[in-house]
């Protein structure tokens, strides 16, 4: 029987001991628990990469290096969270993976420059954003005033909501099937996520322990055994995936553009801002508790730091994956040691692409059922943190204009069409302007009783 853990809880399973981030479970139930954490944030880990290379006309052994790299920083990245080093890392059960919200500056550079040059001055302006993104990290926790639960709770809504589109449409057969291929939205895909849905539910709420706890685990497996039978699932990635590969850092070498430094780095002042927010959700949603300026400061240097890692292995801008928050407020698992697990588990495969080759022929519908719960419960988590507010008019005046503003761009992106192309970015990422607009209206509307 194990004893009783910092945040109260107790159990021969160790669920309590489980929402203690220190805590270290066994193997048995760490191992899955990390593995589950890794499924959940591998399609998009894995997605950016694949969307880069076709922009860049890449494909073969440099697509197949860029997806190898994409899991070797986003392991790395990760256990700078996890483990930490000196001051750096939040030590909180964060995962790591390449970022979507930097897809709008890479995306262009990739599109005009073409081939493997393009990488270079991508892989550049990543280890710029990186080393800035980094620095922000020194100094935001003197600003973690201006985050108090209203901003950061805001923060993580945004995130949630932002994300649950994408759930649907993987739900429907993948975010960019629909562009490429005539069965999007076909039957087979939304009954195949469906039953993924319903398995995660019933395994949640209709059993205890190891089972309860692996949930969305036991969900992508049965939906990824299920989808093989219905001849969903394309293995041929698999037979002609190598067993062994080592990195090349800087293969690609580093050219400093100006512009694409620009852009990165006004996006990592955005990822940094969803950091903060996916870090308060963890400590709220899994722990019941604010994040400390010591967590929030330490995650967002090991979020820069492992950006800047990427830049010189080869891997595009790294974040803390919102997903796996919903991972964490569905589970209630708040063990750092599990994600190491997982980083682990993403390291390996990054040196053996048969191991990814397997996961990635995962089907998008499969991924999407997940993918709906896990960010529903990042919305959760979010509302769970704007719980502790007072709902009073002004709060209320708050919440209102930066969510209309913040989701309404990004719904409707021409309305910002007359400016530049990085203000542009900044004002359609849902984040910035919900982050700064509630922040603006929380600094100068007067306060009421």
């Amino acid at each position: 029987m194990s004893e009783i853990s910092e945040s109260g809880g107790k159990g021969a399973f160790g669920q309590g001991n489980l929402q203690d981030p220190n805590y270290t479970p066994p193997l048995m139930t760490a191992v899955p628990l990390g593995i589950q954490h890794v499924l959940a944030m591998f399609a998009g880990n894995v997605t950016v990469p694949i969307i880069v290379a076709g922009a860049a006309g890449l494909a073969g052994g440099d697509k197949i290096y860029l997806i190898q790299m994409a899991m070797l920083v986003a392991g790395l990245a990760t256990m700078l969270q996890t483990i930490g080093a000196g001051p750096i890392g939040a030590r909180l059960p964060i995962m790591q993976g390449t970022s979507f919200a930097f897809l709008p500056v890479i995306i262009p550079i990739a599109a005009s420059v073409k081939g493997v040059d393009a990488l270079g001055i991508i892989f550049g302006a990543t280890l710029v954003g990186g080393l800035f993104h980094f620095v922000l990290g020194t100094f935001i926790g003197r600003f973690r005033g201006a985050l108090p639960p209203l901003i950061t709770g805001l923060v993580v809504a945004t995130i949630g909501l932002t994300l649950l589109p994408i759930g649907v449409e993987y739900v429907g057969g993948g975010k960019f099937a629909k562009f490429v291929t005539k069965d999007f939205g076909a039957w087979y895909h939304v009954l195949l996520g469906t039953i993924v849905i319903v398995v995660i539910l019933a395994t949640k709420f209709m059993t205890k322990g190891m089972a309860s706890a692996s949930a969305i685990l036991i969900g992508l497996v049965a939906g990824y055994l299920i989808a093989i039978p219905m001849d969903m699932v394309n293995f041929s990635n698999v037979a002609n995936a190598a067993w062994f590969a080592w990195p090349e850092p800087l293969k690609y070498g580093i050219e400093f553009q100006t512009a694409a430094v620009i852009g990165m780095c006004l996006m990592a002042l955005v990822s940094a801002i969803e950091t903060v927010g996916d870090i308060s959700g963890i400590t709220k949603g899994g722990a019941g508790r604010e994040a400390t300026d010591k967590e929030i400061a330490g995650g967002t240097m090991a979020d820069g730091l492992g950006t800047a890692i990427g830049g010189l292995l080869g891997s595009m801008p790294n974040t803390s994956y919102s997903q796996n928050v919903g991972v964490i407020s569905l589970t209630g698992v708040m063990s750092r040691h599990v994600v190491t697990i997982g980083a682990i588990f993403l390291v390996f495969a990054a040196f053996v692409p048969k191991v990814g080759a397997v996961v990635s022929a995962m089907p998008y519908a499969v991924l999407g059922g997940g993918a709906v719960v896990m960010f529903g419960m990042i919305a959760g988590a979010g509302l769970n943190l704007l719980s502790d507010v007072k709902m009073n008019r002004r709060n209320m005046v708050i919440i209102a204009v930066s969510l209309s503003i913040g989701l309404g761009l990004k719904a409707e992106p021409g309305v910002v069409g007359i400016f530049p192309q990085w203000a542009q970015m900044m004002l359609t990422s849902a984040l910035f302007p919900v982050a700064f607009i509630s922040i603006l209206l929380n600094t100068i509307l007067p306060k009421e009783d």
